[in-house]
């Protein structure tokens, strides 16, 4: 099947790469000329592990290309996904005017019939609103073609997207009475579900509110644990313990429960707040997902005031880590753009290490803070340790070492990555989250 993938930000790329694994003809299109150029040359814009290979793995084959005209390429494509940004827009509403340009740009060049699929997250009645928004530019024309509207949306873990895309959970999308759009759907994901990948139908509305409310009560798993974190703290008891507890309950599980100072990224705190803005508008009531939001900000900041109150005047600081999660350069809601700036107003001197986030990093954070190479080169003689983000590379830090490499001794980890006795056994003062 030939299909258009327009944006090719990080849900159209990795999907547009992964359909062209899968064996289709894909044409990714974006109208930022210099990241069609890049892309062109097989270099991904965004670190993705595994995304770069499988783009240059697609060009070599044929099967995907790269075009900044949208209209030269729709007359060949069978579906066409919208994979545009939306951002938070006033009140916390998802920002939709990308999708609706795509939506009508799509309605002024297509030339035969074909299947508009929503890839972004959107708000329930999106849907709606392209057929509208269609049949408006289609009457215009004075044409008649048919171009159903279809929500998919996408489930991707940055760090783990392209594993995601190929062997998904499951596949959702939401066709509301048109045959002919699930089959089109249907022949798009067989390679997926041959492997025995579930595809679930639902009228599109449905669909759309699945990704938030996905996304939601993920939110809302972190935001309990973290919730505890105070409690144990105060009792004496282990937040580790607490998680290990429910989790083996196989009706709760043990995902999402691991402490820390709140999520971030591109999707929770935009999706939770999105999806309280949406429900206003309905006057229906979103308690727990408003209890969610507030206690992940309030953690993060509770977490910030002990570093700030235990920091001596004017100290040295290493933070490690700067992107939201590991195995990414994203920065969205990253706590590092909370925290540093902060330090640098406390007039502290901030050294910094991330193994992918640096680049990204620059434009967001203060200018006088300093970028290093390895994790021991930021701790030089530093007063302080603090771990934002949990990369791979900080667990098998020789401590011992570390504390050689410092001045002081405190050692603040925002992700509970470490033992707190192994870190006091190197001579280190432990400060985690919800233990002793």
């Amino acid at each position: 099947m030939k299909i258009a993938v327009i944006g090719t930000g990080y849900v159209g790329l990795v999907s547009a790469a992964c359909f062209a694994e899968l064996g289709h003809e894909v044409i990714g299109v974006d109208i930022d000329k210099a990241k069609i150029a890049k892309c062109k040359r097989g270099e991904s814009p965004i670190f993705e592990p595994g995304l770069e290979e499988l783009l240059q793995k697609g060009i070599r084959s044929g099967r995907l290309t790269f075009t900044t005209d949208l209209s030269e390429v729709l007359s060949e494509c069978s579906v066409v996904f919208s994979a545009v940004a939306t951002p938070p827009g006033e009140g916390h509403k998802a920002d939709l005017k990308a999708v609706f340009t795509v939506t009508e740009a799509v309605a002024q060049h297509a030339d035969h019939d074909l299947v508009f699929v929503n890839k972004s997250t959107v708000p329930v009645g999106t849907g709606k609103k392209c057929e509208e928004k269609i049949a408006a530019v289609l009457k215009k024309r004075g044409v008649e073609l048919k171009i159903p509207v279809v929500s998919n949306p996408e489930f991707l873990r940055e760090g783990m997207a392209v594993n995601d895309t190929l062997m998904p959970d499951r596949i959702v999308v939401g066709v509301n009475e048109d045959p002919w759009a699930r089959e089109l759907m249907e022949d798009l994901y067989r390679p997926i579900t041959r492997v025995g990948k579930p595809i679930v139908f639902m009228s599109r509305e449905s669909a759309e509110i699945v990704k938030y409310a996905s996304n939601a009560f993920l939110a809302t798993k972190i935001s309990f644990i973290n919730m505890l974190t105070e409690l144990t703290e105060k009792t004496g008891a282990n937040i580790r313990d607490v998680a290990l507890g429910m989790g083996l309950d196989d009706r709760i599980g043990p995902r999402f429960l691991h402490a820390g100072i709140g999520y971030g990224g591109s999707c929770f705190p935009k999706d939770v707040k999105a999806l309280m803005a949406t429900a206003k508008e309905y006057d229906v009531p979103m308690d727990i997902v408003e209890a969610t939001d507030r206690i992940n900000a309030a953690q993060r900041k509770r977490f910030f005031t002990q570093v700030l109150n235990a920091l001596p005047k004017k100290a040295i600081v290493a933070v490690w880590g700067l992107a939201f999660k590991p195995k990414t350069d994203d920065m969205r809601e990253a706590p590092s753009l909370d925290l540093i700036p902060a330090l640098v107003k406390a007039e502290h001197t901030v050294r910094v290490y991330d193994p992918a986030a640096v680049e990204t990093a620059k434009p967001l954070l203060p200018d006088d803070i300093e970028y290093c190479e390895s994790p021991f080169a930021a701790a030089e003689d530093a007063d302080a340790v603090i771990l934002l983000t949990e990369w791979d590379e900080f667990r098998g830090v020789d401590l011992k070492k570390l504390k050689e490499t410092m001045r002081g001794s405190d050692f603040f980890d925002g992700r509970n990555v470490y033992d707190p006795q192994e870190i006091r056994s190197a001579g280190l003062s432990y400060r985690g989250i919800g233990l002793k």
